[in-house]
C-alpha cells in the first residue's frame, strides 16, 4: 500500500530524529553541532555563512556556535581588511572530532539506507 506525502515525511522525520538521537549520543554533539563542524571543514566563514550553511535563523547559529566554542572544536578570529568581521574555524580538537565522527560514517549510513526504503506516496 502507497503513503501519502505528509506521512512519508513522517517517516523521514522520525529517521532524522533517531538518526539525531543516535549522533547525540556517540558524538556528544546535537546535530546541528556536528553539521556546523562540517561546514567549516574547508576554512572559515562567518556567522552569516554559516546560518546560510546550516538553514538557521542567525539567532539558533549564534546559539550553536557558543556552544561548540565551548567545546573548544571552534574559535574566532578577525577579517584580516574589516576587523569588526568575525570569522570561525576548527580547532586542532574540532578537526579530530570531525575526523572521528567521519570514521564512525559506516554506522550512520544505515540511517540514510532507511530512508531509501520508505514506500513510494500515492500522490
Amino acid at each position: 500500500m502507497k503513503t501519502g506525502a505528509l506521512c512519508t515525511v513522517r517517516d523521514i522525520y522520525r529517521l532524522i530524529r533517531e538518526f539525531e538521537e543516535y549522533f547525540q549520543q556517540k558524538h556528544d554533539l546535537c546535530l546541528n553541532e556536528g553539521m556546523l563542524l562540517c561546514s567549516l571543514k574547508e576554512g572559515k566563514l562567518s556567522s552569516t555563512a554559516l546560518a546560510d550553511a546550516l538553514g538557521l535563523t542567525t539567532s539558533n547559529t549564534s546559539k550553536v556556535i557558543k556552544s561548540v566554542e565551548q567545546k573548544k572544536f571552534i574559535k574566532r578570529i578577525l577579517g584580516k581588511e574589516d576587523k569588526r568581521q568575525m570569522y570561525f574555524t576548527l580547532t586542532e580538537l574540532g578537526k579530530e572530532k570531525l575526523i572521528k565522527i567521519r570514521e564512525e560514517e559506516g554506522e550512520m549510513t544505515g540511517f540514510l539506507n532507511k530512508i531509501g526504503e520508505i514506500p513510494e506516496t500515492d500522490d
